[in-house]
């Protein structure tokens, strides 16, 4: 009799061993739910309008930009992981990611597709109501291009809405390498020269020229051009939009509106690999 009791509790230790490595999937489960997994609760309880009565398209916009600063922050994740891949010699892997960065890139270029389904008169409902808050304050997407390679460090100085969590993240993007500090370690690894933007021209070259030898090296200095280009593309397509909805006003956030926009639009993250067109 207690050796069955003693085997009897052997067995139940043994169940409950197996339950804290089990999954149960199915309602029965009971663990998870979409809405506690993706704290949708928190999430839909973030757009709040200001304008009162409160404007029909106001929702839209907060939406639209809401979104913007999730794939921000997912493109921020993808391109440090591309980054750190570079300079560890995973090329295979850093393509892959940069090939993800693109697909994303492509959806923010669309949507202002919906955004601009707002007219002028409609963003004029609540437009007033913004100010001084402004796109020009995303620091996601100022954290974007110094990672890109636009590092700009009198950003955090003349910019004072900057929370210090916020200044200290922009910081440290402007410490960390950049994307084309890691594809630089890139040629290095490989024995190419990577010191002056002349030795880096040359070592393009012998790339360009030697693709079979260099193919994976040449995939992913295509994939960084791919990068810059579809950067350069969002930025037309939103001043663009800009002009559409307000023309030539100031913007809320007190700067000169499309002017100062338009005067970004030449900005590349990698000129050397837009010259090597030149050269071939």
């Amino acid at each position: 009799m207690a050796q069955d009791q003693t085997t009897d509790q052997a067995d139940e230790q043994a169940d409950e061993q197996a339950g804290e490595h089990f999954v149960s999937f199915g309602e029965q489960g009971a663990q998870l739910t979409y809405g506690s997994y993706l704290r949708l609760a928190q999430l839909l309880d973030s757009q709040h309008l200001e304008s009162d009565p409160p404007a029909h398209d106001e929702l839209l916009f907060i939406t639209i930009h809401q979104v913007y600063e999730l794939w921000f922050k997912q493109l921020l994740h993808e391109a440090a992981a591309a980054r750190d891949a570079m300079s560890a010699g995973r090329l295979w892997w850093a393509q892959h990611l940069l090939q993800r960065v693109h697909v994303i890139e492509r959806v923010l270029v669309h949507q202002i597709d919906i955004l601009e389904t707002m007219t002028p008169q409609d963003f004029l409902e609540f437009r007033q109501r913004l100010a001084p808050a402004s796109g020009f304050q995303s620091v996601q997407y100022r954290e974007l291009e110094f990672m890109s390679g636009a590092k700009d460090p009198a950003y955090v100085d003349r910019f004072r809405g900057l929370t210090e969590a916020e200044q200290a993240r922009l910081r440290r993007r402007l410490e960390e390498p950049t994307l084309w500090d890691a594809f630089l370690d890139v040629l290095r690894q490989r024995g190419l020269a990577a010191g002056t933007d002349e030795e880096v021209g040359e070592s393009l070259r012998t790339i360009a020229h030697n693709r079979e030898q260099h193919a994976d090296v040449w995939a992913v200095s295509e994939a960084l051009l791919q990068h810059d280009e579809l950067a350069a593309n969002w930025r037309a397509r939103h001043v663009t939009m800009v002009e559409r909805m307000i023309g030539s006003k100031s913007g809320t956030g007190g700067s000169s509106g499309s002017t100062y926009l338009r005067s970004r639009l030449p900005l590349r993250y990698y000129p050397l690999l837009w010259e090597l067109r030149s050269e071939l």
